[in-house]
């Protein structure tokens, strides 16, 4: 049986055999496959997630690292199996380049419209008078968001949305956006919007991002449920929806929409 010579010290090979390496390729290929489509696909289209947003959010990174590791691997090994020299691991290590500078680009330029949405809001928006890191709005349409900036982080109401909601429905959706803020929320969906801009071609991308952005809507829900009732955070709910307004950054329409508001008054 043919093997395949990989230093793993100065001076000390590894020798691996060749149908071993193509074993493995032709394994990570597959796995690549699998979450390219069908995996996500069946998960999307499962209806548990919405009673247990949290794990569904887990497998969702799990999918996404995996998929990013899977294919790497397989374009290193399969080109190595073909050409047993380090030149073969470039196509590879191209790859990782690109989904990581991917990754950091994004970062950038999130950090940057945020800086500049700040700007906007201390020329557009007055300080809340009794709640500390919320900003009013001087508009009309009903509207609630976060701006996650770390310490600097701060919730918008408009006062549209002020002036349509009791006190105990303010309460919730406030919650509800503070949420957001205290678990990194734009953590997870940062990740997920980077994987989209690297691979705009990509449907599943496109998909898991707003997937994602759905279940992280209901899990800021679920922290605002312990304070509030479900009633008051649907109408809530329902009052921003209202105004086509979804917040700072919005995210593609997803099929849990309706599963989110439907466990609120089930």
């Amino acid at each position: 049986m043919t093997s395949v010579g990989l230093a793993s010290a100065p001076g000390v090979p590894l020798l691996v055999p060749h149908g071993t390496i193509v074993v493995v390729a032709v394994l990570l290929a597959i796995v690549t496959v699998a979450l390219a489509g069908p995996v996500p696909v069946a998960l999307a289209r499962a209806s548990w997630p919405s009673r247990s947003p949290v794990l569904a959010l887990l497998l969702w990174q799990a999918i996404g690292l995996a998929g990013g590791l899977s294919m790497i691997g397989a374009l290193a090994l399969g080109g190595y199996s073909l050409v047993p020299s380090w030149l073969a691991l470039l196509p590879a290590a191209g790859l990782a380049v690109y989904l990581l500078a991917h990754l950091a680009v994004t970062v950038v330029q999130v950090t940057r419209q945020r800086r500049r949405h700040l700007v906007l809001l201390d020329l557009l928006a007055a300080p809340h008078p009794t709640q500390a890191a919320t900003r009013v709005l001087d508009d009309a349409a009903p509207v609630a968001y976060c701006l996650p900036r770390g310490v600097g982080s701060v919730t918008v109401l408009s006062r549209g949305l002020l002036d349509t909601l009791d006190a105990d429905a303010l309460r919730a959706i406030t919650a509800h956006e503070r949420a957001h803020v205290e678990q990194r929320h734009d953590l997870l969906l940062l990740a997920f919007r980077a994987w989209r801009s690297a691979l705009p071609w990509f449907p599943v991308a496109a998909y898991a991002e707003a997937e994602v952005a759905a279940l992280v809507e209901m899990l800021a829900d679920d922290v605002a449920r312990r304070d509030v009732q479900d009633r008051d955070l649907a109408r809530a709910i329902l009052a921003v929806g209202s105004s086509g307004v979804s917040g700072a950054e919005p995210a593609e329409t997803s099929t849990r929409g309706s599963d989110r508001f439907r466990r609120l008054v089930t």
